[in-house]
């Protein structure tokens, strides 16, 4: 449906372009009173750079031939959009979105109130209604968070916001355990919803998210993605990889580099300054990826990650903002996967299209009889510790483009990771995110109608 909804935008917009041109006689003024498109969200996010090795991961993990693919991945970019313009108009009563089908060509959007259902449809989303806000589950799963720190056991290994559901999900070996935890966080019954499971996460210390490194004599796991911070080049990876002043050596023994910071469990985020022989590149495995930048990907979006024991593996966003409790204790904040994974793959790559999504933190299951795999959001690290993305820098108003906006000033800034919701000025206007990323060079609000919304 969205698809069909943005080739018939597009379609409107030439349509209405030539006919201002047609009525002006064709004049070298009235052709340049025409406005330039604006660029789209897949566009924005450069989902046409996704490489030969990942688009194949897609097709085989997920049914797809290329085309499918291609389209998917262009279809998630615009429904990212469509769900950031959609949250930001509704406000308290949104209540999550979510991709399906196999090109992810339809966008819902849950709401609470039935009166938003002719604005969300307008949008050329499909729309839910349900009893609580996205707000409300999400503060309920804080609770737990908290509670979790006395109450959870290796017998309620996982739990998160569902949006499709619209509930609290609870995974537990034992019933009794998970509503023992909820009790705990004073959550009330009508929000959760307890599923009962056999998993056992555990952290995937054994891995390379493009390329493996070594911690002391034995350990090994996997660069994640390539930052600087000032002039200091490194990699973000798992915090269970190593602690602050651990050394590293790459692959080739080579001495590498030092953990300046390491938090685990709580968060599973760490970051690694390499010495002056290593430099950040904004690849994953090799060059076959080409990393664009770090806006977060919609629930059901596909996802892909590269580690060094299994290659690349691709599956879905099954939810954000989920907690998983393993032998060490419970981490939060992290995003649950339908990609497998196995010892050897921790710390590496989570990408969706071009995007960075995350470091692969832990799961449950292998690559031949499937799994479920968590990964630490890459946005948080760079908050956290003040780093910038390696990224190619191509996009609207980088070097490919001829022109920007001029004089900008206000409050946006290169290098600030801004979550949903948040607003800044540039040129003189407001604007608000639309979708959570770290701004870059090129993607100043104006130029990126998929990131911004002028309030």
């Amino acid at each position: 449906m969205l698809q069909r909804h943005l080739r018939a935008a597009c379609a409107a917009t030439a349509a209405a372009g030539a006919l201002l041109v047609a009525g002006l006689s064709g004049s070298a003024s009235a052709q340049a009173a025409v406005p330039p498109a604006p660029p789209t969200a897949a566009g924005t996010l450069r989902t046409d750079a996704a490489p030969p090795a990942l688009l194949g991961a897609l097709q085989r993990d997920l049914g797809l031939d290329r085309r499918q693919a291609e389209h998917r991945l262009a279809n998630e970019a615009e429904a990212g959009a469509g769900a950031g313009r959609l949250r930001a108009a509704l406000g308290a009563d949104f209540a999550g979105a979510w991709v399906s089908g196999p090109e992810s060509e339809t966008l819902t959007v849950a709401t609470t109130d039935p009166a938003d259902a002719p604005a969300i449809r307008a949008r050329g989303a499909r729309v839910v209604v349900v009893d609580h806000s996205l707000a409300a589950l999400d503060a309920a799963k804080a609770r737990v968070d908290r509670a979790a720190a006395h109450h959870a056991t290796a017998d309620t290994p996982v739990w998160y916001t569902d949006v499709r559901t619209n509930t609290l999900v609870v995974e537990a070996l034992r019933p009794a355990a998970a509503r023992s935890l909820l009790a705990a966080a004073h959550v009330d019954a009508s929000l959760a919803r307890i599923v009962k499971s056999a998993e056992h996460p555990r952290p995937l210390y054994d891995l390379r998210g493009g390329d493996a490194y070594y911690i002391g004599n034995s350990s090994r796991c996997s660069i994640g993605f390539p930052v600087t911070r000032g002039t200091q080049q490194g990699f973000a990876t798992a915090g269970h990889c190593g602690r602050a002043g651990s050394t590293t050596t790459g692959s080739n023994q080579v001495a590498q580099g030092t953990f300046q910071a390491s938090v685990f469990p709580g968060n599973d985020m760490a970051w690694v300054a390499a010495n002056a022989s290593w430099t950040a590149t904004p690849y994953v495995n090799g060059s076959s990826a080409q990393v664009a930048g770090s806006t977060q990907a919609t629930v059901g979006s596909s996802v892909c990650r590269s580690g060094s024991t299994t290659g690349w593996h691709c599956g879905t966003v099954q939810q954000l903002n989920s907690s998983v409790t393993y032998q060490e204790g419970t981490v939060s904040g992290v995003t649950r996967t339908s990609v497998c994974a196995e010892p050897g793959d921790s710390g590496g790559s989570f990408i969706s299209g071009s995007q960075a999504q995350g470091v692969t933190s832990g799961g449950s299951g292998n690559c031949t009889s499937g799994g479920t795999t968590y990964f630490q959001p890459i946005n948080p690290i760079l908050q956290s510790y003040g780093l910038t993305l390696a990224t190619t820098g191509t996009g609207p108003g980088g070097p490919e483009d001829p022109g920007g906006p001029g004089d900008p000033g206000g409050t946006w800034a290169a290098g600030t990771v801004y979550q949903a919701g948040a607003t800044v000025t540039y040129g003189g206007s407001t604007y608000r995110c639309l979708q959570t990323h770290q701004a870059q060079p090129g993607w100043e609000p104006p130029n990126t109608p998929a990131l911004w919304q002028r309030v």
